[in-house]
């Protein structure tokens, strides 16, 4: 368990720094250190909320899991009313806080996970069962994604809605029940994305990105060219050309394509490498975890984190259609860098419980081994 936890927090230490170092250069043109400045301070307090998420006993957030959900929740419907959340690019999905702006719906992502660890944890020996396994839990997060979805935000949706499906398996529902309303959900999400105008057009692009070079497929069309004229080591940092207006919103969504160019394709595997290891070692600590909460609890924290970089990565290098979902620990965003590293420290938290009831075991191994002789209570009888 101290080489999984070790090679996750290189891993994620080493994204982060290589974020801060991009966010600087994918800036100086035309915010200068502003981003790189605000990201720092997001780093600063994500670091703060990790060392406590890791210090605390992971099983204490059963206790705050249901209130932190329903605060999420009415976070999620503050921000929709006008002049409360702040509307940007046709989206009521932030907070103004000044200096920089707060994204409930990142807060829902940990807060829906935690209180689906615990609801399949108090009902462990009933999630076989409909009511409990889908009907109740699927009817709570498809109001939770449903607020997020008429933000609208179809990318965090779609995550969320594999993410809670992916753990309610795990959690024991049955696949029969699971199936039909999946099928149903990607139906209904398919027609609405056909029918909103700005979606519908991605869709077209991703399927004929010749046709609209210039309009709504000239994202992705700079971000591969981008990474393919960085070549092998790439053109050095700060000699990025297509940061330099080409590329929109190349420190946030699309700062993958910045490292292909800058750095090359030995930087953007070494990025590929990074996450697909944060995934392997986060699921070993999920599968070692001493409870089902912290299974189940741990397992959703690293499919947040695997399936948001693998959708972020797939968008800019046009695998995949435009989600607009930033790159974990690198693209910049404060709110959502807290938030990843609050899920970070909760799965360190996971692994050092797991560690000293591992060690618990072997010490008794070891005493039962060396011939110690274990008193046994004795057996009361009721003829005394």
């Amino acid at each position: 368990m101290r080489y999984a936890t070790n090679i996750l927090a290189i891993c994620v230490a080493g994204l982060l720094a290589l974020g801060i170092v991009m966010l600087y250069s994918a800036g100086m043109s035309q915010s200068g250190a502003r981003f790189r400045n605000m990201q720092l301070v997001g780093a600063g307090l994500g670091m703060v909320v990790c060392f406590i998420s890791t210090a605390i006993d992971y099983r204490w957030l059963k206790k705050i899991a249901f209130p932190l959900f329903a605060f999420s929740l009415v976070l999620l419907v503050l921000v929709l009313i006008p002049g409360i959340g702040l509307k940007l690019n046709g989206a009521r999905r932030w907070f103004d806080l000044g200096p920089m702006n707060f994204q409930p719906s990142e807060l829902a992502k940990i807060s829906i996970i935690l209180a689906l660890a615990t609801w399949a944890e108090l009902h462990a020996k009933r999630m076989g069962e409909f009511k409990y396994g889908l009907a109740i839990p699927g009817g709570v997060i498809c109001f939770a994604l449903g607020l997020i979805f008429i933000e609208p935000d179809y990318g965090t949706t779609m995550l969320m809605a594999s993410v809670c499906c992916i753990l309610l398996f795990v959690a024991g529902s049955n696949w029969k029940y699971l199936a039909p309303p999946m099928g149903l959900g990607a139906l209904m999400f398919a027609i609405a994305i056909m029918n909103d105008p700005v979606r519908k057009k991605r869709i077209m692009a991703f399927l004929n990105p010749e046709k609209y070079s210039e309009g709504v497929g000239f994202q992705q069309i700079q971000a591969k060219l981008a990474l393919g004229s960085g070549g092998t080591t790439g053109l050095g940092l700060g000699n990025g050309r297509q940061k330099l207006g080409f590329v929109p919103e190349h420190h946030t969504d699309f700062i993958f394509s910045v490292i292909g160019e800058e750095l090359g394709v030995i930087a953007t595997i070494g990025v590929v490498f990074a996450f697909m290891t944060i995934v392997i070692c986060g699921l070993y600590i999920a599968w070692n975890a001493r409870d089902r909460f912290g299974m189940i609890l741990g397992a959703g924290i690293t499919f947040l984190i695997g399936l948001q970089a693998f959708i972020n990565i797939g968008v800019v290098t046009s695998a995949l259609p435009n989600k607009g979902l930033p790159l974990p620990f690198i693209s910049y965003g404060p709110s959502s860098l807290v938030m990843m590293l609050s899920g970070v420290g909760i799965l360190l938290s996971i692994a050092s419980y797991s560690q000293i009831n591992t060690s618990q075991n072997d010490v008794d191994e070891t005493e039962s081994d060396s011939g110690c002789i274990v008193e046994q209570p004795e057996l009361l009888s009721d003829s005394t």
